[in-house]
């Protein structure tokens, strides 16, 4: 037993020992391509994430505006009662306190205009937000599909390097190329 050593070899060790080296040109160009698929795939992955990220700020931005615009309403409200109760005041008061109160009135009339405008324009402010959430997360949605693209491309891949089929590689390409039209799309802000 000494210096016989036994051994066996797998089937993939010729393959690894000697990869490249007038090997499965078929199989090293599905490899090749696979990685080239999977680095696309990463970038749609992280391109869609961003775009979520982007959503869901612009969505933050748009309650946040919206919180506000409420608020304005609220104390647009406010002064309408002060300024009801200054015109109730001005009609059962003596004519010396008439005037103090009327002008009351005019001071939160003033007020009010003020105020509405700000509510008006935080609430514009929402919407336009709102739509930047909206747009974000349509790009979001095809960055996803350009990425789920990019799997099943990478999946029927393998299936082809199992199968050695032709029409199965083609088909591979078709869905990659579809995937990056996609996210062409989502590039173009389509």
């Amino acid at each position: 037993m000494s210096g016989h050593h036994f051994h066996v070899h797998g089937p993939h060790d010729h393959a690894v020992e000697h990869g490249g080296h007038g090997g499965d040109r078929f199989a090293a160009g599905i490899a090749v391509m696979t990685a080239i698929l999977a680095t696309l795939g990463a970038l749609f992955g992280y391109e869609g994430g961003a775009t979520q990220n982007a959503a869901m700020l612009h969505k933050n931005d748009a309650a946040i505006k919206k919180t506000e615009a409420a608020n304005q309403w609220n104390y647009y409200q406010a002064k309408s009662n002060k300024q009801n109760l200054a015109e109730l005041a001005a009609a059962i008061v003596t004519s010396a306190d008439k005037q103090r109160y009327l002008d009351e009135v005019e001071r939160y009339k003033a007020e009010k205009a003020d105020i509405k405008a700000s509510a008006e324009k935080l609430e514009a402010e929402s919407r336009a937000a709102d739509e930047k959430s909206e747009h974000s997360l349509h790009e979001h949605h095809r960055w996803a599909q350009a990425m789920t693209l990019m799997q099943v491309a990478i999946s029927l891949a393998a299936i082809t390097l199992l199968t050695r089929r032709k029409w199965l590689f083609w088909t591979s390409i078709g869905t990659a190329a579809g995937g990056v039209a996609v996210a062409a799309l989502a590039l173009a802000h389509l």
